[in-house]
C-alpha cells in the first residue's frame, strides 16, 4: 500500500530518552523523502515539533491541525505549509483521521494515548479502516502492549491485537513492511 499522508500522534514534550527525538527526526526525514503528506498536531514543541521540522527541513509538506485551546501551550507552527485551527480536541482528531491514509503513533502521554485509542476503537467500529503502526521506541511501549494482552486474555477485546496495529522498533521499518 503506498501512503499519500500519514498522521502521526506523539509527544509535545521531548521525554527523557534522546532516542524519541532521534526516532521523530528520522521519521520526517523518511516521510519527506518519500513525498507523504505529514498530518499532525501543529504544534512546534517536543516530539511533535522534531517531526514536522524534519519533514520541513527535507522539502515535504506539513498540514498541521490545532484546536484554539492548544495554540499557546504547544506553540503552534509557523513555517507549516498549512495550519488549521479549529474549535476543539474532537474535531482536530476527526480532521486528522480523514485527512490520512495511515496512522504512526511515536512516544506520548494521555494525549497520544487518546488520540490512539480513539483510532483504534474507530477501526473497531468499522467508522475507519486505516493502517495503525506503533513505533515503540526503546520499548517505550511494552508495558501498554502487556495491558492489552491482558484485555485479550480477559476477553474484552473483539479480534486480534496483530489486526489492530503493527509494532515496529524503527521507523525505517513501517516503511519496508508495506
Amino acid at each position: 500500500m503506498e501512503f499519500k499522508s500519514i498522521a502521526v500522534f506523539c509527544g509535545s514534550k521531548t521525554g527523557n530518552n534522546q532516542l524519541y527525538m532521534e526516532h521523530a527526526t528520522a521519521l520526517g526525514s523518511l516521510l519527506a523523502h518519500k513525498n507523504i503528506l505529514l498530518i499532525y498536531g501543529g504544534g512546534n514543541k517536543g516530539i511533535m515539533g522534531a517531526v514536522a521540522n524534519a519533514v520541513l527541513e527535507h522539502k515535504g509538506n506539513v498540514i498541521g491541525i490545532i484546536p484554539e485551546v492548544l495554540l499557546g501551550w504547544e506553540q503552534q507552527h509557523e513555517g507549516l505549509s498549512e495550519l488549521i485551527v479549529v474549535e476543539n480536541m474532537h474535531i482536530r482528531k476527526r480532521m486528522m483521521y480523514e485527512k490520512c491514509d495511515a496512522a504512526i503513533i511515536l512516544p506520548g502521554g494521555f494525549g497520544t494515548l487518546d488520540e490512539l485509542f480513539e483510532m483504534l476503537t474507530w477501526n473497531q467500529l468499522s467508522i475507519h479502516d486505516k493502517p495503525i503502526y506503533m513505533i515503540n521506541t526503546g520499548g517505550f511501549y511494552d508495558s501498554l502492549f502487556d495491558h492489552m494482552k491482558k484485555m485479550v486474555q480477559e476477553n474484552f477485546l473483539y479480534g486480534s491485537l496483530s489486526d489492530a496495529f503493527t509494532v515496529v522498533n524503527e521507523p525505517h521499518e513501517i516503511f519496508a513492511s508495506v
